[in-house]
């Protein structure tokens, strides 16, 4: 059977959105034939029921395997030129002190291997590593395990046919579970843990990701049982190691971050995120696993999503959300590809052990390439609902609670301490006797009831002799077994432990080992609720998959089963609360615990619940991060506030590399395009080449803007000129295709110098500046600038008219104070409104031109906060607009440090004409809106006013007059929006200045404002 190549292409594509169809294809295909007549039979005219799955499915195998080959063939060409690249760079210095850190850091400089660097440009392009781990690290990793992505022994294997780039092979995972073991037989090292093991004892039995030894899948049916992944902070896939044993054994994890750390220069410092983090921890600590070099540049955090289902004193280390450094980094990015992948759960089962690696790895290719390609739009994500949504929040709490940062941070360091204290974990040990002897006590009091209540009805009546001697012998033995208890609470010796518990009560003490293990047992009922509760909120909003309404009822049901349990701990936590209270002395100095809500929405946002019952007395008066809860929530907002300053930091480092990468890899691959030696991979390299720049749009953020890019992308060009000994030959010049509407004969042509208006002998100044080549108005069919009110975007190019009248309106004087011709003077200064305004007015009178009609930097916001109609009347009827044919509209966006735009709007043809000379896209939309809203009102405020206005909002059309940034600095926008005033004056679409020119231009509007009378 033969195949189109244009389908195999297809479905590979297809392949990378909706996963493995091959059965879907082959029933399509078989019904799209049946249904037109055409039936495959065999020799014996019998017809196939699937004449196409197996052969389509050999056939995509092959397709794919085939593109990989030419894929991994043009990455090798390119990875020599990278390799050329960075042999000509200018050496580095060797170290750098980073003086950004609490302390003073020597950083050195490295690189990482170009696998990973093309993976995650964010997270491995940097040049600097060697930042401690104890404030954040140089890189933020997640690994968990997955075990719905099992195979069936049944399904059997097939010959190699493909070497899968994400997975670890499986003999060094091997290699790594062998010297695992064999490093446990040895003795544990000596060591200090901040987290004692007690806490860490209850994390271990609390997860079942800890218990390497637990079966989640069956052996005997399943060969394959799980993956176990290893992403960035970016959630993009770094690698995989297939999961073959029955339980989520260490080694797995061992084995990514191993195979990382070769990966990485040998200063490079990792702080992995991992379910059970603390546990791994230890493990390394105690037994020589990893290398000493790679254990003192390693820490591990919980994710963010089960931190809370640790013991407080492993949250106090473990959790991002308290450990410093870690900014906003959660570790959930593993969950979240996990849903990615969930559609190829049913198809991995039941394929053959080398097509399911294939399809995982395949998968991860495309996923991960998408993602690489959102990283701008994560960054802006991050800016946005990370940083400055939570960090105005926590800074209003921090305001309200009325307590300075540094007496938050004192009471923070105070409680840190306290908590991770090990006679805060006492009771864990002391836990297996004192449930013995609770359990026991127990029962003596189950007997005393009874013989309370025997010798009550036997008083009511006359009992004999034998009867009394019986009851009197039942109570002399409750007595000694009495006795016995409490010689049996003695023996823990709780005093001697711990003397901090001299003088108190031991009824007291039990009580309050008591309320603490039902508080730890509240919690973790709690916590389990609460992720129930997110996973149904997740599915209603829509940022997961859909629970499906199966799924959705079983866990309503769950919760519900779950919640009376819950609030009986609870009920029952609250009344030991208040047996505590009524047994307190408050000479004892312990700190009594504060019952809890017994109401699951408020129990959710209790500070008190992640904090464990005070056992010990408090030398001094009770500290206040205990007894003030403003103080509690004080600290909390402080822990946030100061996440969201180590997020921007580390965004502002990852849009750095993002900004070195973009340059590094073009270059790359613009001398890989003009290498004789690659020319029979050509068209894929100008297809990478410009698949590229178009990121150049999709990375821009708020720290590294598109200015930068767009100058990274020149000096990116100049150097592969240079590189390669000249500029690209064209027989070697290959364009893309791209469908454009079709252009009318009598198409645009732009006036040409020759063409311009006479200039006046006292407009001499400005005529030198305007000297120069017509810039052509530039056109793309992929910009999207039309909103609903104008609906298509057009490319003829409108005609001019040109007036020599001047309206006598625009004669007013604008006053400019010394700092706005400061603004004019500095040939870096932005401008501000009045350059803009009072300009614009000058140039008019220069240059008149009735037909032009331009409006103030500040009408278009009267629009944007619906002013009265009286008001846009009052400051807009002076120029008589409606008479006017053009409209000019400055435009301030005032996001970041603030931009200049401009808009030119034809009335008569219904156009708008959109600048901006860093050709942004994203924002016109939003403005193409305001713009006709404010068409709409001017033209209705007219009308109400008697004038001849024709209102007619359908059919606009919006383009932009330039799509490549003629701008490289961040300053001289404004300029270019004057210089596009000029144009528009003197009837032409674009103004023929470049940027050098810019400096002149801002000379020759500083000489006119100074010319201008004094009154």
């Amino acid at each position: 059977m033969a195949v189109s190549v244009d389908l195999l292409s297809f479905y590979r594509a297809l392949f990378e959105r909706s996963c493995d169809a091959i059965n879907a294809l082959a029933s399509a295909l078989k019904t799209h034939y049946s249904r037109r007549g055409f039936q495959v039979t065999d020799s014996q005219g019998d017809v196939v029921q699937e004449p196409f799955r197996r052969g389509l499915g050999y056939a995509v195998q092959w397709y794919d395997v085939l593109q990989v080959e030419i894929e991994r063939q043009v990455d090798a060409g390119l990875q020599r030129s990278r390799d050329y690249v960075a042999s000509h760079r200018p050496p580095p210095p060797p170290t750098v002190t980073n003086e950004e850190s609490l302390t003073s850091t020597v950083l050195h400089f490295g690189r990482c291997a170009p696998l990973i660097a093309q993976r995650c440009p964010a997270c491995f392009g940097g040049t600097l590593y060697g930042r401690p781990v104890d404030q954040g690290g140089d890189i933020h990793v997640a690994t968990d395990g997955n075990f719905h992505h099992r195979h069936r022994r049944s399904a059997g294997d097939c010959p190699r046919f493909y070497e899968p780039t994400y997975f670890l092979s499986k003999q060094f995972v091997d290699a790594v579970g062998h010297r695992i073991d064999a490093q446990r037989k040895r003795p544990p090292k000596l060591r200090t843990s901040l987290v004692p093991d007690e806490a860490i004892d209850q994390c271990e039995s609390a997860y079942e990701a800890a218990d390497g030894k637990k079966q989640k899948a069956a052996m005997d049916s399943f060969d394959d049982t799980g993956i176990m992944a290893l992403i960035c902070r970016h959630d993009i896939p770094l690698f995989f190691a297939n999961i073959d044993s029955p339980g989520e054994q260490q080694k797995y994890s061992v084995a990514l971050i191993e195979h990382l750390f070769t990966l990485l220069p040998p200063q490079a410092t990792v702080v992995t995120l991992y379910d059970v983090g603390c546990v791994l921890a230890r493990s390394l600590s105690k037994f020589e696993i990893l290398p000493p070099e790679v254990v003192s540049r390693l820490r591990f955090a919980t994710t963010a999503m089960h931190a809370y289902g640790h013991e407080w004193a492993c949250q106090l280390v473990h959790n991002p959300r308290i450990c410093i450094g870690l900014g906003l980094s959660d570790g959930e990015g593993t969950e979240r590809l996990w849903s990615r992948f969930v559609r190829l759960i049913g198809v991995e089962r039941s394929s053959s052990r080398q097509r399911r690696l294939w399809l995982i790895d395949r998968q991860a290719t495309a996923i991960g390439s998408e993602m690489k390609a959102d990283l701008g739009d994560w960054i802006r994500r991050r800016l946005n609902r990370g940083i400055k949504a939570q960090g105005s929040a926590a800074l209003d709490i921090i305001d309200r609670c009325e307590t300075s940062v540094d007496d938050l941070q004192a009471q923070w360091a105070d409680q840190r301490q306290a908590q991770l204290s090990i006679r805060a974990h006492a009771p864990a040990r002391l836990r297996k006797e004192l449930d013995t002897v609770l359990a026991l006590q127990a029962d003596l009091d189950a007997s005393e009831r009874a013989l309370q209540t025997t010798r009550t009805m036997l008083e009511k009546e006359t009992a004999s002799n034998d009867t009394l001697d019986a009851l009197e012998s039942l109570q002399r033995g409750h007595d000694r077994l009495m006795t016995k208890v409490e010689a049996l609470y003695s023996s823990l010796n709780v005093h001697d432990r711990f003397p901090e518990l001299n003088g108190v009560s031991l009824d007291f003490v039990r009580v309050l080992l008591m309320t603490r293990d039902l508080k730890i047992n509240i919690r973790k009922r709690a916590i389990a609720s609460f992720f129930e509760w997110d996973k149904l909120d997740r599915a209603v909003g829509g940022s997961h998959q859909a629970l499906g309404t199966k799924l959705h009822q079983h866990t309503r049901k769950a919760i519900v089963k779950r919640q009376p349990a819950l609030m009986t701990a609870i009920r029952k936590f609250n009344s030991y609360c208040e047996r505590l209270e009524s047994l307190y002395n408050p000479a004892w100095n312990i700190p009594l615990p504060t019952p809890l809500p017994t109401k699951l929405a408020e129990l959710r946002g209790d500070q008190t619940l992640m904090q464990d019952v005070w056992v010990t007395p408090s030398i001094g008066e009770v500290p206040r991060w205990l007894e003030d809860s403003d103080i509690r929530d004080g600290i909390r907002a402080l822990l946030k506030r100061d996440r969201c300053r180590e997020e921007q930091k580390r965004l502002g480092m990852e849009a750095d590399n993002l900004c070195r990468f973009f340059e590094e890899e073009l270059t790359a691959l613009e001398l890989s395009i003009r290498l004789s030696e690659n020319e029979r991979f050509l068209i894929p390299l100008q297809q990478k080449r410009s698949h590229f720049l178009r990121l150049q749009v999709r990375w821009s953020n708020a720290l590294a803007s598109s200015v930068r890019f767009s100058s990274r992308a020149k000096e990116a060009l100049d150097r592969a000129i240079t590189y390669s000994g000249g500029p690209l030959s064209p027989s070697f010049h290959l364009t893309s295709v791209t469908v454009q509407d079709p252009v009318p004969e009598d198409g645009p042509t732009l006036l040409e110098a020759d063409d311009t208006m006479k200039v006046e002998p006292e407009q001499a100044a400005l005529a030198d500046i305007l000297e120069g080549d017509s810039a052509g108005a530039e056109f793309n069919e992929d910009q999207d600038v039309a909103s609903n009110l104008c609906a298509d975007i057009v490319w003829d190019c409108p005609e001019i008219r040109t007036s020599s009248c001047l309206d006598a309106q625009l004669l007013e004087p604008r006053l400019f104070e010394p700092r706005d011709i400061a603004f004019l003077t500095r040939p870096t200064a932005f401008l501000n409104d009045v350059c803009i305004n009072g300009c614009a007015v000058l140039l008019q009178m220069d240059m008149p031109n009735p037909t032009v009609a331009v409006f103030s930097t500040f009408d278009l916001p009267r629009i944007r906060y619906n002013a009265a109609d009286d008001m846009l009347w009052r400051n807009t009827s002076w120029m008589r607009y409606w008479e006017k044919d053009v409209w000019v509209l400055p435009i301030h966006r005032p996001s970041g440090v603030g931009h200049w735009v401009v808009c030119i709007i034809y009335l008569s043809r219904k156009e708008l004409h959109l600048f901006d000379s860093l050709a942004e896209r994203k924002p016109w939309k939003q403005d193409v809106k305001d713009v006709m809203k404010f068409i709409c009102r001017l033209l209705m405020v007219a009308r109400q006013r008697d004038k001849n206005v024709h209102v007619d909002l359908d059919g606009w059309a919006a383009r932009p007059l330039s799509v490549k940034p003629l701008q490289t600095n961040g300053y001289d926008c404004g300029v270019w929006v004057l210089a596009t005033i000029i144009a528009v004056l003197r009837g032409r679409q674009l103004t023929q200045l470049q940027e050098d020119g810019m400096s002149n231009l801002r000379h020759y509007l500083r000489s006119r404002v100074l010319s201008m009378p004094v009154s």
